[in-house]
């Protein structure tokens, strides 16, 4: 179901992709990095348009995204391919593997698939949507008409175009870093120049008016240091403000990277100890499970809010209006509790 793509342009007699910081040169009868964009008769297509690799209902917190309709429910679904190569991603064999295949659906068909599971919305999310942003725009511009929210997993890796281009669908995005955006170590681990297109990205999605939440996933011996995190941290607030949620996630042993040890704990506490000390209202610690920095306390007055275990939520202490019940303190949350956060009855559907 290969679709002629939007994002490109002809640029010294060669096709230029538009979707992603790499802007990929790409011949005739070639294939750009990410593997699913080809030039056939001076035109680029995605291979991957109407083919989905995987799909699953999540929690809304799984992405994560905890200042966005907590509790709710999404439609995931995603492609194959990558822009990136990093050497630890738990999605490697879908992220990359460089291959036109998948199971086809339009995207009329995924959002009849997610009204019928009766989500609150969808995520292109489990490899990078900025290589299949056709097939992420069309369904998202359907989705939107049923009344549900869109939302992404990036990398960040964009180009102004496709921002402009997600303008029409797009409502929240979890922007991921990897060991705390230093060059040295994306060229290395991810294949990425550096961090400057993300943050590009991050402060053209917040002019746009789109939710962004940033994780960071800390990476033992390789991607921790505290020093480089300080400098990311501090670009970040001058972009967002102190009010932008700030995660920290565990790693664990994946991929090529399998023989590094998961994060310890102490060292997640002092990126979270950091971002605080800088000034960020919100941070998080992830994939700790328990952890009592995986819940939102008031930064007025120190009490619970959002209590939650993993992806759960616990304990939900705001007013309809995101008003804490203590204090009257009104936090940046998006949307409202969904009335499916304490609902056992969604089953996850896998393709």
């Amino acid at each position: 179901m290969s679709k002629e793509a939007v994002l490109y342009r002809i640029s010294e007699n060669r096709v230029q992709c538009l979707a992603c910081a790499r802007r990929c040169l790409i011949g005739e009868g070639q294939i750009g990095f990410c593997g699913v964009r080809s030039v056939h008769n001076g035109k680029l297509y995605l291979d991957v348009y109407g083919k989905i690799a995987a799909a699953h209902i999540d929690p809304i917190e799984k992405k994560p995204l905890v200042h966005f309709y907590p509790g709710s429910k999404v439609f995931s679904f995603s492609t194959f391919g990558c822009n990136w190569m990093c050497m630890y991603c738990q999605n490697y064999d879908i992220s990359q593997r460089r291959k036109n295949e998948g199971y086809e659906i339009s995207p009329e068909d995924i959002v009849e698939m997610a009204r019928g599971y009766d989500v609150d919305g969808i995520t292109y999310t489990y490899n990078e949507p900025a290589i299949f942003a056709e097939f992420a725009h069309d369904t998202g511009v359907i989705a939107r008409k049923y009344g549900l929210f869109n939302t992404m997993v990036s990398n960040g890796y964009w180009t102004e175009e496709l921002v402009e281009y997600s303008k029409d669908f797009l409502d929240a995005v979890t922007i991921d870093f990897k060991g705390n955006g230093e060059a040295k170590f994306m060229k290395r681990y991810t294949g990425a120049s550096g961090p400057e297109p993300i943050i590009d990205t991050i402060r053209e999605l917040n002019k746009n008016g789109v939710h962004v939440e940033i994780t960071d996933l800390i990476i033992p011996q390789i991607g921790d240091n505290l020093e480089a995190a300080k400098s990311l941290l501090s670009k970040l607030y001058d972009e967002l403000g102190p009010d932008v949620p700030i995660h920290f996630l565990r790693f664990h042993p994946d991929y090529k990277l399998d023989y590094i040890p998961n994060t310890p704990v102490e060292t997640l506490e002092k990126h979270y100890r950091l971002a605080k000390e800088i000034g960020f209202r919100f941070a998080y610690i992830g994939n700790v499970p328990g952890h009592p920095y995986e819940s939102t306390y008031c930064p007025n007055c120190g009490n619970l809010v959002i209590g939650r275990y993993g992806f759960r939520i616990t304990d939900w202490n705001l007013t309809e209006d995101m008003r804490c019940k203590y204090c009257g303190y009104k936090l940046p949350i998006l949307g409202k509790l969904s009335k499916k956060a304490f609902d056992d009855r969604f089953e996850p559907v896998f393709i």
